[in-house]
């Protein structure tokens, strides 16, 4: 596992989601949006897959996995590349689902304040309306790669 620097871990905690890559059967990339539920120094990171569909296929065939985020206001972002495993709810820490009760819970509120400053945006609130997990994908960084582009970093 790859440790990750705190200022790895802090920009992933500040997104509100990701887009992760698997790998389907034909070998083509496939990119989903996923909620980080907690992400570590140590290189371990629990993300969301509420619907069980196309990515939770794709890595019962192959655990690879990247993760992408960036900040197109700040011009900086990260991929993360590993191997991903499936963990049943069952086996979930009550602290892991305590952490995905609680970014939920955010994320309903951001929504809802947003939506009393007048911001507009979906109509429903689309978290409230969230499946609940059936399972989790614990992803183990292997490498990381600073999408900054170098001149920039000098700035930063």
């Amino acid at each position: 596992m790859r440790r990750l620097s705190d200022e790895i871990v802090q920009f992933f905690q500040s997104q509100g989601f990701t887009v992760i890559t698997t790998i389907d059967k034909d070998g083509s990339p496939h990119n989903s949006c996923k909620g980080i539920v907690e992400i570590n120094k140590n290189g371990k990171i629990h993300l969301l897959d509420l619907y069980m569909q196309k990515t939770y296929e794709n890595l019962r065939r192959n655990p690879r996995i990247s993760i992408t985020a960036v900040d197109e206001h700040k011009f900086r972002g990260y991929c993360l590349k590993g191997k991903a495993k499936l963990v049943p709810r069952e086996a979930l820490t009550p602290g892991i689902i305590a952490a995905w009760e609680s970014k939920l819970t955010s994320r309903i509120t951001q929504r809802l304040i947003r939506n009393m400053h007048g911001e507009k945006g979906h109509s429903l609130h689309p978290e409230a309306l969230f499946p609940k997990p059936a399972y989790m994908i614990v992803m183990e960084v292997k490498g990381v790669i600073d999408l900054t582009p170098h001149h920039l970093k000098q700035e930063a």
